[in-house]
């Protein structure tokens, strides 16, 4: 049953998003304030960009990791309350693709369910509860108290500041709480919960103000500050960010990349970069033991911190690198020598045949099947998320839940040949299986072999072909895919993907090619590509939806 207090929370917020993304409306700077200036654009029709390049943006929820980092970041609790309680997010290859959400009374129910907990455990915590109220209360009905309170959370909360009439409405819902139970930490609960389980809390919402452009809305400051937070650190801006907004220092794309430089500087930004590429190359969720699971996800992370941040070069050596970071648990795995650490110390690859991430166990233990690689899967992995090529699924007559049949002495390869000599099947596993053959070498944790486990007079040569061209081991593939300039087009697109909630369209088209030259005209740097990104002119604006 839902408590009156639940009850109290949605009908605070539950209309404010029927209109939201049907123009600008009453509420069309975005900010929710009474009308002062607070940094956002100034109302009335504004000018678009002059180079175009807007996408749609629809409404986005926050995935459950950003839910995770976000009240980490908001009340500073880090039990992950997101993942334990929200459903699962569709991870397409990114968790925050609004063409992939949907409202659901299971949604909803679990909303509120995460947020009782959250703020149950919040304020039976002293410590976390007084830094997140900020004020010693003087009694249960401590007005300047609870203002103060629910000014400050609902700044961060709703990532932007509150009207006069939203604090006024706030600040008696929690008094009468408060009141009632003669606690004043029973108001500060039900705010709290109320806050949780609102729309614009929970939703990113972006409305802006109208361009001369029909169905074109130019941000307002904060909420340019809120795309920038969620694109470069997953989480909720902070509050030097909002406070960037306030001061009028996000109102153009020079001020934008000014403020994304110091922002990769965070810890938060490598966090994020190590996760967009655990879901954009689908290493996110690894089916091993939790110890090697971490192993394999320090040894990535590393590299991908050394060759981004710590000594930012072309990104293109995350695929070309002639070593790794291991520790002594990798190195038995991989058969390298043991570099003596349980933490990722650079070993070099010598004659091993490896050569940069897709080399990597994480990687090499994505798209196993029947208990053993898969060539099939691995080669739908690199052509989907690699190259952001489209391989249609197979004909639903097609039995994908059983290994190819084959006698005891058929090795991997002649198994694989149905797919290959059947009409309905060959076009796509062409463009497939030699791709996977290639990587085969390396078993379903990323251990070097060079003949099939179950059948040991099966030769593996690791051996492939791409585009009819053939390749050797991981070096080959990351070679050709990047001589041919595949690899940096498709990651843009990815990272674009990853910023704007959902995939590549017409409208986004001058965008994405303008930050394709730019990433190789900058020498493939990361750091840079997300500079150029953010600093779009079009970054700073939405286009409506239908």
């Amino acid at each position: 049953m839902r408590t009156y207090r639940t009850v109290v929370a949605v009908a605070l917020g539950s209309a404010l998003l029927g209109g939201c993304y049907k123009g600008g409306g009453a509420d069309g700077s975005g900010g929710g304030t009474d009308g002062t200036d607070t940094g956002g654009s100034d109302e009335g029709t504004v000018e678009p960009p002059a180079e175009g390049g807007v996408g749609v943006v629809g409404l986005r929820r926050l995935s459950r990791s950003e839910m995770d980092a976000t009240l980490e970041d908001l009340l500073g609790d880090d039990t992950r309350p997101g993942t334990l309680f929200l459903p699962e997010d569709v991870i397409d290859p990114f968790d925050n693709d609004y063409t992939n959400q949907a409202v659901s009374t299971v949604l909803i129910e679990s909303l509120e369910t995460m947020a009782n907990d959250v703020s149950t455990r919040l304020v039976a915590d002293a410590a976390r509860r007084d830094a997140v109220v900020g004020c010693q209360p003087s009694g249960p009905a401590d007005a300047t108290c609870m203002e103060d309170f629910v000014a400050r959370l609902g700044r961060r909360a709703l990532r932007r500041p509150l009207s006069d009439e939203e604090v006024a409405s706030f600040t008696e819902l929690g008094l009468s709480f408060a009141e009632q139970r003669s606690d004043f930490y029973e108001g500060v609960d039900t705010v709290v919960r109320t806050f949780l389980q609102h729309p614009r809390f929970v939703y990113r919402v972006e409305l802006g103000t109208p361009t001369e452009e029909a169905g074109v809305y130019r941000l307002d400051d904060y909420e340019v500050a809120a795309r920038l937070s969620y694109f470069i650190w997953g989480t909720t801006p902070s509050d030097e960010l909002l406070d960037a907004a306030e001061a009028g220092e996000l109102a153009t794309p020079d001020d934008v990349r000014a403020t994304a430089e110091w922002m990769l500087e965070d810890p938060r930004a490598r966090q994020r970069v190590d996760r967009f590429h655990a879901m954009w190359l689908g290493y996110y969720a690894l089916p091993h033991a939790p110890e090697l699971t971490a192993s394999m996800r320090s040894e990535t992370r590393a590299l991908l911190d050394d060759v981004i941040f710590d000594a930012p070069r072309s990104y293109l050596e995350v695929f070309q690198a002639s070593g790794s970071y291991i520790d002594d648990t990798l190195a038995e795995l991989y058969g390298l020598p043991a570099p003596g650490s349980d933490q990722p110390t650079w070993v070099d690859y010598g004659q091993s045949g490896r050569q940069g991430l897709l080399s990597h166990g994480s990687f090499l233990s994505v798209a196993a099947k029947f208990g053993d690689t898969s060539p099939t899967q691995r080669g739908k992995l690199i052509r989907t998320r690699l190259l952001c090529q489209v391989i249609p699924p197979p004909p639903p007559e097609v039995d994908v839940d059983n290994p190819p049949a084959a006698t005891e002495s058929d090795c991997k390869w002649d198994r694989y040949e149905a797919h290959r000599l059947n009409g309905a099947c060959n076009g796509c596993h062409e463009q497939i299986d030699p791709v996977g053959f290639g990587l085969e070498q390396f078993d379903q944790q990323g251990r070097f072999r060079t003949v099939e486990a179950d059948n040991p007079q099966c030769e593996i040569t690791g051996e492939g072909a791409i585009d009819g061209q053939p390749f050797s081991g991981p070096g080959g593939l990351a070679d050709y895919v990047i001589d041919n300039e595949l690899l940096d087009s498709c990651m843009v697109d990815q990272l674009y993907r990853l910023a704007m909630g959902h995939a590549v369209a017409d409208d986004d088209l001058r965008y994405v090619d303008d930050l394709q030259a730019a990433f190789r005209d900058q020498g493939h740097r990361f750091d840079a590509l997300v500079l150029e990104l953010v600093g779009d002119e079009a970054f700073m604006y939405r286009r409506e939806e239908g």
